[in-house]
């Protein structure tokens, strides 16, 4: 005998068209099975969960209320989005997010026409429905554009660049701020719902525009009085002032859990309201599932797990995250000197600034998502003689190049770069993929670029980062564990520009740029097994090159293979432009860059992507073969 389903309602969505077939008293059960559904996958997935689950009622009331696709649902940030996939024709799938071929843990526009606007850094899609919002009216169009931006998003000032030009164009632009953690105003009950509904429907619309056609008629100090007189007794009772002031009609805040809450407001808005509009909601994140509740930031990124006690699957033990290793190291240092500081842009545990806040909260600072103001905020650190570590992801520091360019590069201000997650990423695919800070800082003036080979390596780049005051420093580490090397118990101050020969040989010099180094390695030891007896050297720094060593490598093997986890225009170009110029090129020595591949890599397990790019040490000892023009052993190999 089958077994009823135990999501009958949600088995019947499909997409958002038969959402809006139901009737709003069968909402709430539908968004009850959505959670349950969410729950269970991401259990088998591991993914984002907390901020998902924060908006389920949000999700059901948005598909319900608007036409999507034809009107855009764009979600800042893209994680908050995987209900918004189950119900628009994606579950059947969601088994498969963030594994190869799979779905993505974001919106993704290649994905389906319900993702207008692919997400994945915060705070743009405030900017990218301006700019759909601005394309409809050329056209001539009417629907909708809604911006759903939370999660920390609106710490960014590009949320707030975007608001004041959409305000000054009085565009039909719809933003919800989903406010999951009350960083602005709880939301109070019956009464903050029905002054929602109030403010956001016809009949007071069209009292304030009979009394601002009146006003106009006054004298213009009148005028300007009346029109802050009413703004002002609005956001006593809303809170909407500063929002206000951008431009924006403020509605809020109201539950985002509650439907009955929901649904009347965003119906309001959606018929009565022409201008830019923001409506308040307030959610909690990881709602209606209580380990997610009691640890939101645990559940904000999981693991697999059981969903009855909500325990995570652990890795196996094994050598140190390199993430724990750069912080436990730079507690160390700022033992030793009180002038050390640290700087995130809202990310303390995935950079380890947690650990170190624990141990000097007043030397702590959380910016929130604003990366560029960090970088600044660390340059005026530098000016008063402070050593500011700015631990920002590899892929989040690109958000703020020119300052660090402008405010720290061209001043030449001792600013400390920790980089993590830099290289592949595996699950969080080509958004988060930290392929590009070597090129970006490497072609500075003056910029100390580092990279470290292993954990003990990074320790040592720490102490050697404090240390040095004559200009910004730079290194590099990839998400994950270690590689299982003996760790010393404080880290040596390193010779800046000096790298190291690990294993000497004759023929093959492998030059390795980061953690390729154990794959070097490896293929050093088929090579020799092969008779091309193979040297190892870590470059430690790609800028500045040691040139001694470079030198030597190439006047003493017949072939020179670079290898970094970085894209075109990065360790390898500066190595080939040395030895171009010394005209070290001109005996015939072969030379052959590996890096990351030319082209925004998908999600897959990182093995594979290694595998792929041939950055493992099969690729590696392909690679040689090929140099030496021994097609037929490169097949093989």
């Amino acid at each position: 005998m089958n077994q009823p389903s135990k999501t009958p309602l949600l088995d019947t969505v499909r997409i958002p068209a038969d959402l809006r077939k139901l009737p709003e008293s069968e909402l709430p059960q539908l968004a009850a099975e959505l959670r349950a559904d969410l729950i269970d996958i991401v259990s088998h997935t591991g993914g984002h969960l907390g901020a998902g689950l924060g908006v389920i009622e949000l999700t059901v009331a948005l598909h319900h209320v608007f036409d999507t696709p034809k009107d855009r649902l764009i979600w800042d940030v893209g994680h908050q989005a995987y209900p918004h996939k189950i119900l628009t024709g994606r579950r059947d799938r969601m088994r498969t997010l963030r594994q190869e071929d799979g779905l993505s843990g974001f919106t993704k526009r290649a994905e389906s026409e319900y993702d207008p606007f692919g997400a994945a850094h915060s705070s743009t899609s405030i900017s990218a429905g301006l700019g759909m919002a601005v394309a409809r009216d050329l056209s001539g169009g009417k629907n909708n554009v809604i911006a759903v931006i939370g999660d920390g998003a609106m710490s960014a000032g590009m949320a707030y660049e975007a608001m004041n030009n959409a305000g000054a164009l009085d565009a039909r632009l719809i933003v919800i701020l989903n406010d999951n953690d009350m960083s602005i105003a709880p939301p109070a009950g019956a009464m903050s719902a029905y002054l929602a509904r109030l403010v956001s429907g016809k009949t007071y619309r069209s009292l304030r525009e009979t009394a601002k056609q009146l006003a106009k008629r006054l004298p213009k100090f009148l005028e300007e009085k009346a029109r802050r007189s009413e703004e002002f007794a609005r956001g006593f009772w809303t809170g909407g002032t500063m929002f206000e002031e951008l431009g924006f009609y403020y509605v809020g805040p109201i539950d985002g859990h509650n439907l009955e809450h929901l649904l009347p407001v965003l119906k309001n808005v959606r018929d009565t309201i022409d201008g830019p509009v923001l409506i308040h909601v307030v959610t909690q994140k990881g709602k209606g599932y209580g380990p997610a509740e009691a640890s939101a930031d645990k559940y904000h990124g999981v693991n697999k797990f059981d969903v009855i006690t909500g325990a995570q699957a652990k890795a196996p033990a094994n050598a140190p995250s390199y993430t724990k290793v750069f912080a436990d190291s730079l507690i160390q240092e700022a033992r030793h000197d009180e002038k050390i500081v640290a700087i995130t842009a809202a990310m303390p545990s995935g950079t380890g600034l947690d650990l170190f806040g624990e141990a000097f909260p007043e030397r702590t600072f959380d910016v929130g998502i604003a990366e560029q103001h960090a970088v600044t905020f660390a340059a005026g650190l530098a000016t008063e003689g402070y050593r500011p570590f700015a631990a920002i992801y590899s892929t989040f520091l690109q958000r703020a190049y020119d300052q660090v360019v402008h405010d720290v590069a061209i001043q030449k201000l001792p600013v400390r770069f920790p980089i993590d997650r830099a290289g592949f990423v595996g699950a969080d695919g080509p958004t988060h993929c930290g392929a590009f800070d070597i090129t970006y800082l490497a072609s500075l003036p003056g910029f100390v670029v580092m990279a470290a080979a292993d954990e003990a390596q990074l320790r040592h780049m720490v102490r050697t980062a404090a240390d040095y005051d004559e200009g910004p420093i730079a290194f590099r580490y990839p998400r994950g564990n270690g590689v299982g090397v003996e760790m010393p118990e404080r880290g040596s101050v390193l010779e800046i520009g000096k790298g190291r020969i690990v294993k000497e040989g004759t023929k093959v010099a492998l030059l390795s740029f980061g953690t390729r180094l154990q794959d070097c390695l490896m293929a050093a030891e088929e090579l020799d097994a092969a008779g091309l007896s193979a040297t190892v050297a870590d470059a430690r720094f790609a800028k500045p090159l040691d040139e001694d060593m470079i030198r030597r490598l190439a006047r003493s093997h017949e072939v020179l293979i670079t290898v970094e986890e970085g894209s075109i225009g990065g360790f390898a170009s500066h190595v080939l432009q040395f030895l171009a110029t010394e005209g070290l090129l001109d005996s015939g020595l072969k030379v052959r860059p590996l890096m990351l591949p030319d082209e925004f890599t998908d999600h897959a397990k990182p093995e594979k992507m290694y595998a792929d790019a041939g950055l493992d040490a099969t690729g590696i000892v392909r690679t040689v073969f090929a140099a030496l023009g021994n097609q037929a052993r490169a097949v093989r190999a």
